[in-house]
């Protein structure tokens, strides 16, 4: 099992951002789901809400989406988003 994942997040414009990652954190349509290496694969349409990104270096990254969908295989994760504010970051 691989202990990370790579993430590719995505708007209408383009990549946003691309890396590797320990965990995915979004608001799913029925929930906040989380994502972590090994995960089963999903698809899942996204609501109003803030998509977080562990990296693997332990930076947190997040932004607020305006919906759209996520997708996870293989550990894998495309997240293709409606609209996204400007990331903001934290080393915690």
């Amino acid at each position: 099992m691989a202990s990370s994942l790579e993430v590719d997040l995505v708007d209408a414009v383009g990549k946003v951002w691309s890396g590797k990652a320990r965990q995915v954190s979004a608001p799913a349509a029925d929930g906040q789901i989380g994502i972590l290496a090994g995960h089963t694969p999903i698809l899942s349409v996204l609501r109003e809400g803030e998509l977080r990104v562990q990296t693997a270096e332990g930076e947190q990254l997040a932004w607020h989406v305006d919906g759209g969908f996520l997708s996870v295989d293989s550990d894998t994760v495309t997240v293709v988003v409606d609209a996204l504010s400007d990331p903001t970051t934290s080393d915690h």
